[in-house]
């Protein structure tokens, strides 16, 4: 496989494979150290990718894979909370109630556990189908659904509570 090949074949995701690991890194740039080992290790083996029936899945496997190794690590307690990319309307109070809206969000996805975290991202942020998801996670598609429906009831109660609370 070919230098040209090869970036035809996996620029299309990097932005997926990015969002997939800042969202379980929380960093910005373990997030972007997350995305260029996984391309380095799929150029080193890139005589076998076109074996892989689906090549985005893989990388992303693999990149859901090195995040939570690297979450693992010794050198994961110094990682930092950074949400501050996100754009809506040109009204400025909009705006300023979106982006608390969104950072209480993640916020509350930070609690989830791990599985549904993954699982959350992977369908409502980056739209994959369930089939596609639990051959990602190795799991059946039947969890994947109990582990986003869980999710989400665990994302929308809290956000009712924040938004209610002082009010009897």
């Amino acid at each position: 496989m070919e230098k040209t090949e090869f970036i035809a074949l996996v620029i299309p995701f990097k932005d997926k494979l990015y969002r997939l690991a800042k969202r379980i890194l929380i960093s910005k740039d373990e997030a972007e150290d997350a995305v260029q080992e996984v391309f380095m290790k799929l150029w080193n083996g890139k005589q076998n990718i076109e074996n892989y029936n689906n090549p985005e899945a893989f990388a992303i496997t693999m990149t859901k894979n090195y995040c939570l190794d690297r979450l693992k690590s010794k050198q994961a307690s110094n990682l930092k909370i950074v949400h501050s990319n996100y754009q809506t309307s040109e009204n400025i109070e909009k705006k300023i109630e979106a982006n608390d809206g969104v950072e209480m969000v993640f916020k509350i996805m930070e609690t989830l556990p791990e599985q549904q975290r993954i699982v959350l991202q992977l369908r409502d942020v980056e739209q994959f189908e369930f089939s596609e998801i639990a051959q990602m996670l190795d799991s059946n598609e039947t969890a994947i659904r109990v582990a986003l429906s869980r999710a989400r009831k665990a994302v929308r109660d809290a956000m009712i509570k924040n938004y209610n609370y002082g009010i009897s």
